[in-house]
């Protein structure tokens, strides 16, 4: 009878991959959770405004809301070991951090704009309250930013 060293891996994919609870406890799989959190955080403040540069915090919105409902599909991908069938399930991931990175530091920058031009050119009743909200949507989309492209290189250089 072989033993299991010298039988075939069914599973291409290297054994350092985590799966189900194992991923809140290694980098850099354990950032999703913490990139959806902020993330979630940046879409549910520029919502609580009243949305005065449509097409700058439009973008924000679709960039946060999408990058949310992708990763919380690859978080349930790696929670139910759905990566285990995939060979380049870490460049995959490596690809989308890295361009969700981009997207979500564009997203920030122009949240910043908004945050900025909403102080000196709205005129409104609530524009203390919206700016607040504005900067706290900025401060969260520049540290997901971050924990997106920490995520992408972290998953490169493993």
């Amino acid at each position: 009878m072989a033993s299991k060293s010298s039988m075939p891996s069914a599973c291409p994919v290297p054994e350092d991959i985590p799966s189900g609870l194992d991923i809140f406890r290694t980098i850099p799989y354990a950032l999703i959770l913490p990139e959806l959190i902020f993330g979630c955080w940046v879409w549910i403040l520029v919502a609580a405004t009243t949305v005065h540069f449509h097409l700058l915090q439009g973008w924000v919105m679709y960039v946060s809301v999408s990058s949310f409902v992708i990763s919380l599909l690859l978080l349930m991908a790696y929670l139910f070991g759905f990566h285990r069938n995939f060979q380049s399930w870490r460049i995959m991931d490596s690809l989308y951090h890295g361009a969700t990175g981009i997207f979500y530091m564009s997203a920030a920058v122009l949240q910043a704009n908004a945050t900025i031009r909403s102080e000196n050119e709205v005129e409104d009743a609530n524009i203390p309250l919206y700016y607040q909200l504005n900067a706290a949507a900025t401060f969260f989309a520049f540290i997901t930013t971050l924990l997106y492209i920490l995520h992408a290189f972290s998953n490169y250089y493993h």
